[in-house]
């Protein structure tokens, strides 16, 4: 008897595909949680380095965005993960994926919130 793969909604549809696609997907997911974990380091850094940033505000607000950008991340990754998985083994067409756009997002509303912060710091 061979052993239950989780997750089950994954892995109990269809037929087991090449295993280089299967290999494929799961660098992709390596892929994406390691920009996931680059989003939550840089909310870590601007916390440590808080001492350096004014106005203070700006640390908590940069930080959390990071902090919830990198947990998206991860969640859509995962998502994603499975939803292209469940795809090959049933044949079916590559499903779209919403990962780059929270990465995209998350990017720039740190890149916004600190031009702001800049420009107001000027006289």
């Amino acid at each position: 008897m061979m052993p239950t793969r989780r997750p089950r909604r994954v892995y109990e549809v269809g037929e087991e595909p090449d295993p280089r696609f299967t290999l494929a997907n799961e660098r992709t997911l390596l892929a994406w949680l390691r920009t996931a974990l680059a989003l939550v380091v840089a909310g870590v850094a601007v916390v440590a380095l808080s001492d350096l940033v004014s106005p203070a505000w700006l640390v908590e607000v940069i930080a959390v965005v990071a902090f919830v950008g990198g947990g998206m991340t991860v969640i859509l990754a995962y998502v994603q993960w499975g939803r292209v998985e469940r795809a090959m083994r049933l044949g079916a067409p590559m499903p779209a994926g919403a990962g780059g756009l929270v990465v995209i997002a998350t990017i720039l509303g740190i890149a916004l919130i600190s031009a702001f912060a800049l420009v107001r710091s000027f006289p």
